[in-house]
């Protein structure tokens, strides 16, 4: 298998079972057009997050990773009209990238995107009691993923789902050699769910236009 057929197969059920909208193929556009890296979700895996996210009912979501708010307009809108989701990002002009895309996208009134560092705004979300989520997806810098984990325990509840993305990295997490800080963390990060008793998880890899990559999902006990 080539990562040729592995494009045309996720293409094949996207354009069957997805159908992103102009507000979707416009967020990458806009995104790419401001110089963004093209690290969104791809399509299937965003409707995978938004069936996700109604599955579980979520009215309150968490993400820690907004780049240019493709995922973030997936989740959104899974949500009710009087739900809300909080978005973390590093980067200001990615969070201003992503603001304009969510407007457009028509769920601007459900997003609060918070720009700074992640663990420093997580702790301010404790403080304001914004939690419990029902939902929350990790996609933001792998190495601090054990933190991301720790802070996402502490803002979820029993029965909340916790997502966290680009676990496999072509492979490189099975090689306990490899000292990439993205592999170490991701490592680490899925070492403290499986010894984690509050978690029930399991792990994907998949093979698709993004590569050889997958995914932790996990349930608050």
């Amino acid at each position: 298998m080539t990562q040729s057929t592995w494009t045309a197969v996720d293409g094949y059920f996207a354009d069957l079972l997805v159908k992103e909208d102009s507000a979707l193929v416009a967020a990458v556009e806009d995104s790419d057009a401001a110089g963004l890296s093209a690290l969104q979700v791809a399509p299937n895996q965003g409707k995978l997050l938004n069936l996700i996210a109604r599955i579980k009912g979520a009215r309150s979501i968490l993400e820690i990773g907004t780049l240019g708010g493709y995922s973030t307009i997936w989740l959104a809108r899974a949500l009710p009209e009087d739900g809300r989701l909080v978005t973390l990002e590093v980067d200001e002009h990615a969070a201003t990238v992503a603001a304009a895309n969510v407007e457009r996208a028509g769920v601007g009134h459900l997003v609060d995107i918070r720009v700074g560092r992640a663990l420093e705004t997580l702790p301010q979300l404790e403080a304001e009691e914004a939690g419990p989520f029902d939902l929350v997806f990790i996609d933001a810098d792998k190495p601090s993923n054990p933190d991301y984990l720790e802070w996402s325990l502490k803002l979820t509840r029993p029965g909340s789902v916790i997502v966290g993305d680009n676990v496999v990295r072509e492979g490189a997490v099975t090689d306990p050699t490899e000292d990439d800080p993205r592999v170490v963390g991701v490592r680490r990060f899925t070492e403290l769910i499986a010894a984690e008793p509050r978690l029930a998880a399991t792990a994907v890899q998949t093979v698709g236009v993004k590569g050889h990559d997958g995914f932790v999902l996990a349930v608050v006990n």
